[in-house]
């Protein structure tokens, strides 16, 4: 005989799911991130899909902050999950315990991702960098006091030119809260030592991880925004940051940029010696061409006798004195001579040509000044009401009841008295 089922609640029921489930533990699953959400709470939700099917996916805030790289829409990854479900509504959901980027690893990704985002902002633009200073005198240096890379830098500014001033910020340069004391480290330079030359920002070298403070956005703004000039120096030459791209200079090493900052003393000494015996050589040869010159000049018989400079231009004015005349009655001469060919028959035919012409054209100006002539509207049946003073009515209450006005009409003027 068939025994009679006990019937449960959904609530139980779904409990009961809930517990199978749990059996499963933890998977690995692949699939693709579909419209991730971030809640207030910090929690985010998505789809975890494929081409067949999908599942409701939970990723919570402490699991969500570990994550060096952005969940963004159409993401493949890798994600070790556990099987639950959502006792509330019944529904199956995934529990994300850690993901990766399936194409790249997590570092890589968000490098990429962080690198695109802060170049669409404009961050890198090399109208943004400043110049390195050829002769800085006071150098500031961001980077933790142990390891290879403080000392060698140290060194080299020292053996390259004595009398710097150096001053040095300590921080961590990796680990928890390296970044933030990077970026603090970069910003007290420009708050409390403004007057710094130049800043070397860097560490030795490391794996990706190691060298990941450097990668972080607080520390690219924090470069980005500096008045200081900034040369970045991470790792080895093969090696390239986020803090790279925001500085004003990328020197390969740490050693590197204490070559680049401060040129080498003694080639900058022997340098200024070639250009001062260059100078000297210069100075003498431009002397020498000098007393050269004036010598030949003292020579001149011009300078000996100033008297020389002008004798032959005042013969030329004396001889060009005496030709004026003879040269105006040689015009004149020429000037009759034109007149009489021409003959009086002649010039009058000129005259008169040149008359006529001369008559059209008044002719012509007249006809357009009296077509522009307000009295030519007049011809028309228009006429012209003044006031006795002369001035012209233009507005009817501009007269009073009345009031004598003079009008004028095409031809002639007569007096009228304005009806109220």
């Amino acid at each position: 005989m068939r025994t009679a089922l006990k019937p449960l609640t959904v609530t139980e029921l779904n409990r009961r799911i809930h517990d199978l489930l749990e059996v499963v533990g933890e998977v690995l699953v692949e699939g693709e991130v579909s419209d991730p959400k971030t809640y207030p709470s910090g929690h985010t939700y998505f789809t975890l899909k494929d081409a067949e099917s999908q599942l409701s996916a939970v990723l919570f805030r402490g699991e969500a902050s570990g994550l060096k790289f952005k969940l963004e829409h159409g993401l493949q990854v890798l994600a070790r999950v556990r099987v639950t479900s959502y006792i509330k509504r019944g529904q199956l959901q995934i529990i994300v315990l850690s993901l990766e980027p399936k194409a790249l690893g997590a570092l890589q990704l968000a490098f990429e991702q962080l690198k695109a985002k802060l170049a669409a902002e404009g961050l890198f633009a090399p109208e943004r960098k400043k110049p390195i200073p050829r002769f800085p005198e006071r150098i500031g240096i961001v980077s933790s006091l142990q390891g290879a890379a403080i000392r060698d830098m140290l060194s080299i500014l020292r053996r390259r030119f004595e009398g710097l001033h150096i001053r040095v910020l300590p921080v961590a340069v990796q680990g928890e809260g390296a970044k933030e004391q990077i970026a603090q480290a970069v910003r007290d330079f420009n708050e409390h030592f403004p007057d710094t030359d130049v800043l070397l920002v860097g560490r030795g070298g490391g794996s990706l991880e190691d060298l990941w403070a450097f990668n972080e956005e607080v520390v690219a703004r924090a470069i980005a925004a500096s008045r200081i000039p900034v040369i970045s120096c991470v790792g080895h030459e093969t090696d390239f940051t986020i803090a790279d791209f925001a500085a004003d200079l990328r020197a390969p090493t740490p050693s590197a940029a204490a070559e680049l900052v401060v040129q080498e003393r003694e080639a900058l000494l022997e340098r200024l010696s070639e250009l001062g015996r260059r100078l000297s050589l210069g100075l003498k040869g431009l002397l020498k061409a000098r007393e050269e010159r004036l010598r030949s000049l003292c020579a001149s018989p011009f300078l000996r006798d100033p008297r020389r400079l002008y004798e032959e231009r005042a013969q030329r004015v004396d001889e060009l004195t005496a030709r004026l005349p003879s040269g105006l009655r040689h015009l004149v001469m020429r000037l009759s001579q034109r007149i009489e060919r021409c003959g009086p028959e002649r010039l009058k035919t000129a005259f008169s040509t040149r008359l006529s012409r001369v008559e059209g054209d008044l002719r012509r100006h007249v006809e357009r000044l009296g077509a522009l002539s307000p009295l030519a509207v007049l011809s028309r049946g228009y006429a012209i009401a003044a006031k006795l003073d002369g001035r012209v009515i233009r507005r009817a209450r501009d007269v009073s009841g009345g009031e004598r006005v003079r009008v004028r009409v095409h031809e002639g003027e007569f007096d009228a008295e304005v009806k109220p």
